[in-house]
């Protein structure tokens, strides 16, 4: 088993390493022909550490290293965009060269000319990316539940998952949600899942719960595990910082809130692989509730979105997809999930799923924006 893991990560690294290497010549025939470059070893040494800058960060991420290695994480993160996006462009872009090469035009033209239009093209996906990631809107959906909730006929909600929080996404956009959040006004704000990047460290050490905790609601603020709390190992910290707050994090759990409706709380599908305790089935978490007044769930993964549909839940939200981030990569989460991103009815379920509030890897989002859902829930009587 461990010959087989080895393998695979050597298999990965050789993978990684050669689209890096081709990345890098190709970046070294335009600059070279550009700037008149002849010494090779320069170049190689600083393409090397961006490609590999990540992984150096993460190695290297310890005291007194730490402002290096967050450095070194967003550059690396800006180079995994740039990975799959040259994957994407340069194939065309080097048949094109060859063309005009055979066809007798001047190195000008097959090198700087295709280069330097190829180099643009990267350039606006990355900038037009980064603004998509860090300005983020809010998305509203209008749904009817045919229940009643108490003295309650509406309800204003708002949603945000994956926040992402760690050594890229930090305070400054957790700003930005605060105050989108707070332009909505809502009476519930619910939080889905991945609010950390794994570690739980930068959190803390950066005192993020301090702007997170401004999050407000005259319901409450509920919140449930997402795969990225189990893989960071430190759930019970992490659910400790939110407590803290005044953020409640549901573990197969419910609440009556105003004795109006349920919010139902479901660990993440990977507290199995992690912690070794799966989660209740939603059967399971619905059987001893009123089932007569209204049912919001929040479950990260929208992989269940049938059964939430068979066991009568009104509304669940979710987040997880990103809708792939960075498209085409929405073309995979549309394939992986019945409902990848935005509103489905099913039955007399609503179903809202949201490309997130932060990002994981790079901080570039292309077919997605970081967003802030809005619900407006009317209730009402059959």
């Amino acid at each position: 088993m461990k010959l087989r893991v080895v393998a695979i990560v050597f298999g990965v690294l050789l993978l990684y390493s050669g689209i890096s290497f081709y990345i890098g010549w190709n970046g070294w025939l335009f600059l070279s022909h550009l700037f008149h470059f002849e010494n090779a070893t320069v170049y190689t040494i600083i393409a090397s550490v961006i490609a590999f800058s990540y992984i150096i960060g993460r190695l290297v991420y310890r005291a007194p290293f730490k402002p290096v290695a967050e450095i070194l994480k967003l550059i690396g993160s800006y180079w995994f965009a740039v990975l799959e996006y040259a994957v994407i462009i340069l194939p065309p872009a080097n048949v094109v060269a060859l063309i005009l090469k055979a066809a007798g035009a001047e190195k000008s033209i097959y090198i700087v000319g295709v280069g330097g239009l190829t180099l643009l093209i990267m350039a606006v996906l990355l900038i037009r990316g980064s603004w998509n990631a860090w300005s983020p809107i809010v998305r509203t959906y209008h749904v009817q539940v045919p229940k009643p909730a108490g003295k309650l006929k509406k309800l204003r909600i708002a949603m945000a998952s994956d926040l992402h929080l760690g050594t890229i996404v930090g305070n400054r956009h957790l700003v930005r949600l605060v105050n989108k959040v707070e332009e909505i006004k809502p009476d519930l704000i619910l939080l889905p899942g991945d609010i950390l990047d794994d570690d739980i460290e930068p959190f803390l050490r950066k005192n993020m719960s301090t702007e997170l905790g401004k999050l407000k609601a005259p319901l409450g603020v509920y919140a449930v595990t997402g795969n990225h709390e189990y893989i960071g190992r430190k759930v019970p910290e992490f659910i400790a910082a939110m407590d803290a707050i005044g953020i409640r994090v549901l573990m197969d759990e419910t609440a009556l809130i105003a004795d109006s409706f349920y919010v139902i709380g479901r660990k993440d599908k990977a507290a199995a692989g992690f912690s070794g305790k799966g989660r209740l089935p939603i059967q399971e978490l619905v059987a001893p509730l009123d089932q007569s007044r209204p049912l919001i769930m929040l479950d990260h993964q929208p992989s269940d979105i049938a059964s939430a549909a068979d066991n009568g839940i009104d509304i669940s939200v979710s987040g997880h997809t990103h809708r792939g981030q960075m498209m085409p990569n929405h073309l995979i989460t549309r394939k992986l999930f019945e409902l990848d991103w935005g509103y489905l009815k099913k039955g007399g379920l609503h179903a809202i799923v949201s490309s997130g509030f932060g990002t994981w890897g790079p901080p570039v989002r292309i077919g997605s924006r970081s967003e802030v859902i809005h619900i407006e829930v009317e209730f009402t009587t059959v």
